[in-house]
């Protein structure tokens, strides 16, 4: 067996929004539009059907930002499906991290690809393209700057600021240096070193992650677009205006969020205007009532925020379901009616795969310590509790139990009010000393198995490095250095983005 399949209840690692949407819970039923089952696509696509898209202008941005890319032919082709009615995208996005930053920003691509061919499957007749979408107006750079490699961290220093997209390269070929050193020789590692030289000697930082994905992901058709783009954005002026100088969408979100905030959190800041003003080297929250003519004249200067940015993501692609984690599920149901007050149809959410890489050797040693995969989703520190006590029993709980009986039974002898303080003081006395005592004999126990403790905790942490999840720690270079594009190749067998389980992936 290649993969295991945990569900999500058993390991309690969703956002109780996010577990409760994929249990259909009729709470959160007003914060989104269909439920994410492949049935539900084909009155998606009927509803987006009836949206204006202005495919022409879409497929001409797409082929000019992509000119200089080395595009496959299905890439191309799919660029060329989007001018057809018939043809509609499956979309994920995503920071610019370098070097594609954590685990989970290939594993929602894949989902993307996966849903993309699943959904070809069952509607032959249409066309469905996979599209990320470059975040490329962020300005988060320090999210972005830096990945976690074999115990250590290669990072990009630069003073630079504003949108990360638009940063130069200039000083990044001492990053790829250090890199190079970190991954050593071998095919998989020169293939890898051609891969970044090629994408990192890009002019700026969005054109580099666009070369990345694309040289990763060239053979499964997948389309990026970067909505840092002038002509796009003359599509999304009419909403500019209205968020700029009425502040139309900050009652409907916020009234929506408040809603949601009754059982649950809420996961954007809601503001009076959600558009930041673009400047080279400055990214600045628009505060003021701009002039209609400067949105007019100078849309790409402005940027929407995380809240507005899905509205402007629908408004000029042919998009059926979103892909993204609990976090970005969570902000998309804030914005329900600010979709249904521009009549754009809301997209069905698709919480991407979420996924720990493992090895069969490690799953050996754990049935071998006698555990089940989601033990591992434990502290530490009660595996190894529950290690000894399998190995050993020394709890003492049925003799605590046995002297809360005796004392209970000195009581009844008794029967006197006036002496239970003083039996009571004894009974507590004596638990905890058989409290104490259970803690020696546990601590003696423990040192007796501290082999098989030992691989407890390295199994542990590699399975949550730094305690938290692989996938958001961890970076793909050290298992493509192993297994090449195989790896791709099997996160591409073994994710399916509508089975709604964690996946324990043995490589």
């Amino acid at each position: 067996m290649s993969s295991i399949k945990i569900p999500y209840r058993k390991i309690k690692f969703l956002s109780p929004l996010v577990q409760d949407y994929l249990s259909e819970s009729t709470e959160l039923s007003s914060f989104y539009g269909r439920y994410n089952t492949i049935d539900s696509f084909r009155n998606q696509m009927e509803e987006k059907s009836q949206f204006p898209i202005n495919r022409m202008t879409l497929v001409d941005v797409l082929k000019k930002q992509n000119q200089a890319i080395d595009l496959s032919d299905l890439t191309k082709s799919n660029i060329e499906l989007l001018e057809s009615t018939s043809t509609f995208t499956i979309t994920t996005g995503h920071q610019l991290c370098i070097f594609t930053g954590p685990l989970y920003f290939l594993y929602k691509i894949v989902s993307t690809i996966n849903l993309s061919l699943a959904l070809k499957e069952k509607y032959p007749s249409k066309n469905f393209v996979p599209v990320f979408w470059l975040a490329s107006e962020d300005h988060d750079f320090d999210e972005i700057n830096h990945i976690n490699l074999f115990d250590q961290t290669i990072q990009w220093d630069s003073s630079q600021a504003g949108a990360v997209g638009r940063m130069n390269l200039s000083n990044f070929s001492s990053v790829l240096e250090d890199l190079n050193l970190l991954m050593g020789k071998g095919q998989n590692a020169e293939r890898l070193k051609a891969i970044f030289h090629k994408a990192y000697s890009s002019d700026n930082l969005a054109q580099a992650t666009r070369v990345l994905i694309n040289e990763l992901f060239k053979d499964d058709g997948l389309v990026i677009i970067d909505g840092d783009d002038v002509q796009l954005k003359k599509s999304f002026v009419d909403i500019m205006k209205k968020d700029i100088q009425d502040h139309s969408f900050y009652p409907l979100i916020a009234s929506q969020s408040e809603k949601l905030s009754e059982n649950y959190k809420a996961q954007a800041y809601v503001r009076e205007c959600n558009f930041f003003q673009l400047e080279q080297g400055s990214r600045k929250r628009v505060l003021d009532r701009l002039d209609a003519k400067e949105i007019d004249y100078n849309p790409e200067k402005f940027s929407p925020n995380v809240l507005l940015r899905p509205l402007y993501q629908e408004m000029i692609l042919p998009n059926l379901a979103y892909i993204g984690g609990g976090a970005e599920l969570s902000y998309w149901m804030q914005l329900k009616t600010a979709f249904e007050s521009e009549l754009i149809p809301f997209p069905i959410l698709v919480l991407r795969n979420s996924v720990i890489l493992t090895t069969p050797s490690q799953i050996d040693k754990i049935n071998h310590l006698g555990f089940s995969f989601e033990d591992f989703f434990s502290l530490e520190s009660d595996l190894h509790k529950k290690y000894v006590q399998n190995q050993t029993n020394v709890s003492l709980e049925s003799q605590v139990e046995s002297l809360g009986e005796v004392f209970r039974s000195i009581k009844d002898k008794f029967n006197v009010k006036a002496y239970e303080p003083m039996i009571d003081a004894e009974h507590q006395r004596q638990k905890k000393s058989l409290d104490n005592l259970s803690k020696k004999l546990h601590k003696v126990e423990k040192q007796k198995h501290e082999v098989a403790l030992s691989q407890i905790s390295k199994l542990k942490t590699s399975f949550f490095p730094n305690r938290i999840l692989q996938e958001r720690h961890n970076n793909f270079i050290p298992y493509y250095l192993k297994y090449g594009d195989n790896f791709i190749k099997k996160l591409k067998e073994e994710l399916n983005p509508l089975d709604t389980n964690f996946v324990v992936l043995q490589l």
